[in-house]
């Protein structure tokens, strides 16, 4: 049986060097939010005249009269996706007019418009959400689990998967201009989620093999438990993630993102749950009887 527990401070270091970079970026530039959070419209277009590499002054040439052009990004020949301020459905049907006397017929792929009002209740009810949702599991494992320990090492372990997250893309969107939108709440949820299903399943069998063999240590009985549980784990997170490596690199524009971040919460979601869960547990012990 492979002492995994020996190299307990290896992963905690591990886990260091993925989080430390992305809080500093956190701290520094924070996260690029989208016009779901602050509020605006995005407009995806396409057009044969569509002058290459389209500048904000040339978009702002041709719409200035009836919308105000911000930020002009590429996304494919002769493909644009412009953002500016919220547009009212009169103001959209203006704008294809006025596009389409500009720069002849145009296909629109993409249209959203949200208020600044809008934007920033959905940045309330995000939070609240992950509170919600970070407090109901902790209950829940302590429930489960009888003991306080459990719970809150679990928590962590979460917090660590959702550290990774928010850091990765921080530093994203200072790399990239990657933004955040209601998609990437959906895949910060569901990263939690899946960070305490892996955690339950190795606490689980710490509780079993407690149970047992009740004279094992800790350290001891925590080895069993992740030798026994890391190749269900493993293989069961290839199939999730081969499946959004696929989807993060054939997908359309659209989802891309979105499947990065589930495929990220899945990378970490598994390492977080034996590599971080587990020592965590073990450092609880230790400090407890050092009390």
């Amino acid at each position: 049986m492979i002492d995994f527990m020996k190299f307990r401070w290896l992963y905690l270091a591990i886990s260091a060097l993925v989080i430390v970079p992305g809080l500093i970026s956190l701290a520094m530039n924070g996260l690029r939010l989208g016009i779901d959070f602050t509020g605006g419209a995005l407009w995806e277009v396409s057009g044969a005249r569509i002058p290459e590499n389209l500048s904000q002054s040339e978009a702002q040439a041709v719409l200035g009269p009836v919308w105000e052009v911000e930020v002009v990004q590429a996304s494919g020949d002769h493909v644009y996706v412009l953002r500016g301020k919220a547009m009212t459905p009169e103001q959209h049907q203006q704008a294809l007019q006025v596009v389409t006397a500009g720069w002849g017929p145009v296909v629109e792929h993409r249209f959203t418009t949200v208020g600044p009002v809008l934007g920033q209740e959905l940045i309330s009810k995000t939070l609240v959400a992950v509170a919600l949702a970070a407090g109901g599991i902790t209950l829940y494992v302590w429930r489960q689990f009888r003991q306080l320990s459990f719970g809150v090492c679990a928590i962590l372990a979460m917090c660590h998967d959702l550290l990774v997250l928010l850091g990765v893309f921080s530093l994203l969107g200072v790399w990239w201009g990657v933004e955040v939108d209601v998609l990437f709440v959906t895949a910060l949820l569901t990263t939690l989620s899946f960070s305490v299903h892996d955690t339950i399943v190795v606490y689980d069998r710490v509780r079993e093999i407690s149970r047992q063999q009740p004279r094992l240590a800790l350290k001891e009985v925590l080895n069993i438990a992740v030798t026994q549980t890391l190749g269900r784990s493993i293989n069961n997170s290839m199939t999730i993630i081969i499946m959004l490596l696929c989807l993060t690199l054939l997908g359309g524009e659209s989802i891309r993102y979105f499947a990065l971040a589930l495929l990220v919460g899945a990378v970490t979601g598994t390492y977080s749950s034996t590599f971080t869960a587990a020592p965590l547990l073990l450092a609880w012990q230790t400090l407890s009887r050092k009390k």
